[in-house]
């Protein structure tokens, strides 16, 4: 068991090197000198898709409802292959019109509607919150499961999650609201979120290369599913759960309209090269996680038969069970940033919404804000958004 106080710093350490990832990011923007690092850049963007649900929760939905769990990975990787045109369409209209946000882009579509924008922004925002404080309970939960409950008790004023919370929330406004450019890109931003993609897909490689090393193996697995009649029936190709279908074409949907995938996958599109590049790269990225999946959720059922342990939890049970202490620090890494990467896009696709369609338009209305210089009003809207991001978060 890891203490209390050294996740903590642990968490600590991972958002000082998102910082200077950011930093650097903002300093030496490579990516717009060098096309395929900028095409990398954007594709490992998109997998701010995988959350703390998708790092954790997969692995327990699958040892409890076998290909369940298939569905989330599945819709993605359908749009991006088979559905490249339609969302090429959306990014070029949108680059072209200068669209920032899923609410500019409804509205745009329904005559430049205001009531669209509002309309849409207070779902995104009722929708999105809840799922922020999720993920920030993702990760005291993760806390309390490598310190034997401890995780979440650091004696620190106003507990773990609210100072998790202000760092989150200062990173936004630090990387997500320097510039006013009217197509919203934000280079530190995205090098960070890249970077936590990279983190957390090294984090679910080592877990389940280590899983299929417990199980013996390739053919080890293969045995287990051949033989073991309860494994057999629950991962059955023939035994799909119900609302199989209606879920992948909700993970469809939602890979275009989550205020962080239409952020990441359209406000910050720049060259189509980079979306061609993407097409490929992410759905290849989703498919390593979707693979592993099973053997962890197997190793899990294996190692835990009988004992009280939740399956969501087996990405860090099964390194502790094994006194596997880096790979446990890593599988934590890994999990944290699946949730801080979705906290950080999601708040500032969301302060972007709340500045532009609501806030600023009742500011300019009630006279509070004149029409002043265009130097006050961008002063004023990055306040805005700065205030929205800590609300939100």
């Amino acid at each position: 068991m890891l203490s209390s106080w050294s996740l903590f710093l642990v968490a600590l350490a991972c958002m000082a090197l998102l910082f200077l990832v950011a930093w650097a990011g903002e300093r030496r923007p490579l990516g717009d000198r060098h096309p395929r690092l900028h095409a990398w850049l954007y594709s490992l963007s998109l997998a701010v898709y995988c959350t703390s649900w998708t790092f954790y929760g997969a692995v327990g939905t699958a040892a409890s409802n076998g290909w369940a769990y298939l569905p989330i990975y599945l819709g993605p990787m359908l749009v991006m292959l088979l559905g490249y045109g339609v969302l090429r369409r959306i990014a070029e209209v949108s680059r072209e019109h200068r669209i920032t946000s899923i609410a500019d882009y409804m509205a745009h579509r329904y005559g430049r509607s205001h009531a669209i924008a509002v309309l849409v922004t207070v779902a995104a925002v009722v929708g999105a919150v809840p799922y922020i404080a999720l993920q920030l309970k993702g990760i005291l939960t993760s806390m309390d499961v490598l310190s034997g409950g401890a995780g979440s008790t650091v004696p620190a004023p106003g507990g773990v999650a609210l100072w998790l919370a202000l760092v989150l929330a200062a990173f936004t406004m630090a990387f997500g609201t320097r510039s006013l450019d009217a197509s919203e890109h934000q280079r530190g931003l995205i090098w960070a979120v890249a970077f936590e993609s990279v983190l957390k897909l090294v984090a679910f490689l080592a877990v389940g290369v280590f899983a299929v090393a417990t199980l013996g193996g390739g053919a080890g697995l293969f045995d287990l599913l051949q033989n073991d009649p309860g494994y057999l029936e629950r991962f059955s190709p023939w035994r799909l759960p119900e609302g199989f279908g209606m879920q992948i074409v909700l993970a469809m949907t939602a890979i275009l309209c989550l205020p962080r995938q239409f952020h990441v996958a359209v406000v910050e599109f720049r060259d189509e090269r980079d979306l061609a590049f993407a097409r490929w790269l992410f759905p290849a990225y989703l498919m390593v996680f979707a693979v592993l999946v099973l053997p962890i959720a197997l190793a899990g059922l294996t190692q835990f038969s009988g004992q009280d342990v939740h399956p969501d939890t087996y990405m860090l049970a099964l390194p502790i069970a094994f006194d596997r202490e880096a790979l446990t620090v890593l599988a934590f890494l890994g999990g944290f940033s699946a949730a801080s990467g979705m906290v950080i896009v999601a708040t500032v696709a969301l302060a972007i919404m709340v500045s532009n369609d609501i806030v600023m338009p009742l500011l300019l209305r009630s006279g509070m804000v004149s029409g002043g210089s265009e130097t006050d009003l961008s002063q004023t809207l990055l306040r805005v958004r700065r205030i929205s991001i800590f609300a939100i978060t």
